[in-house]
């Protein structure tokens, strides 16, 4: 069994189910105090965090990524024990293996063999591992970053291990994300009787026309970096759960998921000004959840493009499409920022897995990553 395999083993049988570590991070942490990482233990709220620092020179290279994990669902739809890693056909099978446990344990185990080859690096090399990445992510990574930012703490370059690639491991990486932006709309109407219709106001059909236009917008083009934006529905609620009562209220939550070619706030005036046009007596609430942001070709993208060929032979594509990462609030430090993970096929789902051998070559990738980077 390979040290990468163990670990990310290890850290699969603890069901860190968000915010919950469940001791993940002081695993992690005793692993890299015993190849000279300095750890802080960093807790807000229920988050628990940890930032790990090997060196004090510039520049700094950060391994960011996250301990909890989504529930599992129904336990009896897994083929095996959720937080009991299995191993099957070559597969490693738990919750958390291809998000974001293995990436993890390939942090960890990249590391011990680079600074076991290379003690006197350059710069320096941190962790930033937090627990609330998968819940409501206020006292995570944006917590601690605020902590780095307050005592002047500045990273350069950031490798995120969310699960990126798609066919093989290394043949996409995240180079930047899309916006990311919920509306919670309210549509008042006048309750009433449902044979008198015209002694009530039905939010209901108040709302669909409006809908029907905010549904088929062409917000924009997108660019070369991103997609058109998307406005999408996640819900709609409205009635009392009878036949007979026109409801008072219709309450939609919509996300858009945007590119740079727009802002938030021209986002949020065009939605405003059709409701407005549609004569609505509404409420609308808006939740920014991430800016866009885009790592371009330079010193980061150069040595991760070079690192995938090196180990696999094979050349990456970069992207920007998926949902968010933590990377959104790494991004506008100033930082370069990247994300490579393993494959995504199975992320969320009943018997998420990772490919075993997988595992071991993102770990040599990232090793080969800090000999780019660090190496004198």
């Amino acid at each position: 069994m390979s040290t990468t395999l163990e670990l990310t083993k290890d850290l699969i049988s603890r069901p860190s189910v968000t915010p919950d570590d469940f001791g993940c991070q002081l695993l992690l942490a005793s692993r890299l105090e015993a190849i000279g990482f300095t750890v802080e233990h960093l807790h807000f709220g229920d988050t628990d965090n940890i930032w790990a620092r090997r060196g004090s020179q510039s520049p700094l290279l950060v391994f960011a990524g996250h301990t909890d994990v989504v529930p599992t669902g129904p336990v009896e739809n897994w083929t095996s024990a959720p937080f009991e890693p299995v191993i099957r056909d070559g597969l490693l099978y738990g919750r958390g293996t291809a998000d974001m446990k293995g990436s993890i344990a390939a942090f960890v185990t990249a590391c011990e063999r680079f600074i076991t080859e290379h003690d006197d690096h350059t710069g320096s090399i941190a962790f930033l591992i937090t627990s609330d990445e998968e819940g409501p992510a206020t006292g995570g990574t944006v917590k601690v970053i605020e902590t780095l930012e307050a005592r002047g703490e500045k990273i350069d370059w950031c490798i995120v291990g969310e699960p990126t690639s798609t066919d093989k491991v290394g043949d996409i990486v995240k180079n930047g994300r899309r916006g990311s932006m919920n509306g919670r709309l309210t549509i008042n109407g006048k309750q009433g009787h449902i044979a008198y219709p015209h002694l009530a106001e039905n939010p209901i059909h108040l709302l669909t026309p409006a809908l029907n236009e905010l549904c088929n917008i062409e917000w924009d083009k997108g660019n070369e970096d991103f997609p058109p934006t998307s406005f999408q529905v996640s819900n709609i609620n409205s009635g009392t759960g009878v036949t007979n009562v026109i409801p008072g209220k219709a309450e939609v939550v919509f996300n858009f998921r945007y590119s740079t070619e727009v802002t938030h706030e021209q986002l949020q005036q065009r939605v405003s000004a059709i409701l407005d046009n549609h004569d609505l007596n509404y409420d609308l609430n808006w939740e920014l959840s991430g800016k866009p942001f885009r790592t371009a070709s330079g010193t980061l993208v150069d040595a991760v493009k070079i690192a995938i060929k090196m180990v696999t032979g094979d050349d990456t594509t970069l992207s920007t499409s998926g949902g968010t990462s933590d990377g959104r609030f790494i991004a506008p430090t100033g930082a370069q920022v990247v994300e490579l993970g393993p494959l995504n096929a199975t992320i969320h789902q009943v018997d998420e897995c990772v490919s075993v051998a997988d595992l071991d070559s993102l770990s040599e990738i990232y090793e080969t990553l800090l000999g780019q980077l660090l190496s004198k």
